[in-house]
């Protein structure tokens, strides 16, 4: 990983930077974001018996304009 997250998790905030890690529960509201101007590289790691991705509810999504509340 390089940079720094500004990672979300339900009313949690928390910063994270290189070698550290957040885990995220199932059903958790959860949000990334970038907080310098360094660019952040990161790697996600999935676990469970189903990890396919039609399952997420986007409530708000500022990266992809038009992708708003779904669900």
């Amino acid at each position: 990983m390089e940079g720094t997250a500004k990672v979300t998790v339900d009313e949690g905030v928390k910063l994270i930077t290189e070698n550290q890690s957040v885990y995220i529960p199932l059903g958790a509201v959860h949000r990334m974001e970038n907080p310098g101007k360094v660019p952040l590289t990161l790697i996600e790691v999935q676990t469970g018996s189903y990890l396919g991705e039609d399952d997420i509810i986007r409530y708000e999504d500022v990266y992809a304009p038009g992708q708003g509340a779904k669900g």
